[in-house]
Order: C-alpha cells, then structure tokens, then sequence
C-alpha cells in the first residue's frame, strides 16, 4: 500500500471513529435527559400522591363546614401560606403545584367534597391555559351538585411577565369566560389580574413576583387585599 492509500485509509478510520464517538456522546446525552425526566416525573408523582395523602388524613380532623375557607388550585395556591395571610379564619390550602383543571376535577372529593367548607376559593387554569375550558364548567358543576351549601368564589387567572407575560392576553381573555362562568352558576367572581397589573409595561409588577409566574410575598398581599373582604362578607351571610 503506498503512502497516499495509507493516509486515506487512515483518515477514513478517524472519520468513522469520530463519527462514532459523537454518535455515543449524542446517545448518551439523550438516555441522561430521559433518565433526569423520569426521575423528575416519579418526583412530582410522589409530591402529588403525597398532598393527596395529607388531605385525606386533614379531611379526618374537621366536622363538616367546621373549616371556614378551602383554596383549592395549583402552585400559586400551594404556595400561598394562607393560615398566615387570613389568621381570623379557619382555613386549609388545598393546592398542588402544576396542577391542572383536568387534575383538580379528579381530586374533588378528596380535596374539598369531603371536607364540605363554608367557602370554596379556586384559582386554576395557569398550565393548561389554551385547554382549561375543556372541563372547567364541569368543576363548578361538581362543586354545585357535591356542596350545594358552600359558597365559591372563582378567581381570576393572575397578570405575569417574563416568558409567562406571553400569555397575558390569552389569560385576560379567559378570565372574560370565568367571569360568565361565575354569573351563570351564581358565584363569585373576584379580579386578580387587574391589581397585580403594571399598566405601564403591561405585564405583572416587578416587584410581586420572582420569576415571572409565581407570587412573592408582596404579590400576595396584594392578592389578600383584594380576597379577604369578600370572604368577611361571604362569611357574615346567613351567619355562615
């Protein structure tokens, strides 16, 4: 073989070698993402099958419409340490975080149906945004039919920014449908994109969130404010 075969031959081997050696970094990198998703998965999984456990057992603790006000929603409920925001109720937080409408529907009874509160707060639709609609009504009907003595207050989706301010006009246009919601089945409606709205950028104040999405503590004052006199009121109806 002579000295040009030689260097052809060789360059073919590095070619195929590297080539090969990108295709198992590439295979590698691609069974380390599907790996870190399952273990992300299996961790949500146990959180949700954990908060689920938890409210069976809280459900144990209360004679029924002993428990003033229930929130029910996804994680800007879950995060809302609403024991320290409304120390003159009796309230529980019923929320988990990524939660869905097609979630909380099937969560119902464990979540507020056998709890049975005065007043029922329920703030969902954040991450299923274009598809909330598609049972939303189905939840109020269930509400409706499962505590027909319970009062429910339905709640606004939230103004954001960042990446989440995308979707601002997509949530003000919802929250349209929640308010007719809220009249068809006589419930209440209570505004949260408004306040939290900086109409100057047009996107949720800086200063009320950290991450475009979710509520720091500043937001949820705000959100407090606006909730905490309608639920006075709703509570000092027929002595609830």
């Amino acid at each position: 073989m002579n000295v040009k075969k030689k260097v052809i031959t060789i360059s073919c081997i590095l070619i195929i070698f590297i080539i090969l050696l990108i295709g198992t970094s590439h295979i590698s990198d691609k069974l380390d993402k599907i790996n870190k998703e399952k273990e992300y998965k299996l961790i949500v999984e146990k959180y949700y099958a954990d908060k689920l456990t938890l409210y069976e057992k809280e459900n144990n603790y209360y004679d029924d419409y002993e428990i003033d006000v229930a929130f029910i929603g996804d994680s800007l409920t879950d995060g809302y340490d609403v024991s320290k925001y409304y120390p003159e109720f009796k309230v529980v937080n019923r929320g988990i975080g990524g939660e869905t409408t097609i979630g909380l529907e099937k969560r119902l009874k464990v979540s507020v149906f056998d709890l049975k509160p005065k007043v029922v707060v329920m703030l969902i639709g954040a991450n299923n945004m274009a598809t909330m609609f598609g049972n939303y009504e189905n939840i109020l009907i269930k509400l409706q039919t499962n505590l027909p003595h319970t009062k429910v207050v339905l709640l606004s989706l939230t103004s954001m920014s960042k990446e989440w301010g995308k979707k601002n006009h997509l949530a003000s246009y919802n929250n349209v449908i929640i308010k007719k919601l809220a009249e068809k089945y006589n419930y209440t409606f209570i505004d949260l994109y408004s306040p939290l709205l900086n109409l100057e950028t047009g996107e949720l104040y800086e200063e009320y969130t950290f991450d475009g999405g979710h509520l720091t503590h500043q937001g949820y004052v705000v959100v407090t404010d606006v909730i905490k006199p309608v639920l006075k009121e709703l509570l000092n109806q027929n002595n609830l």
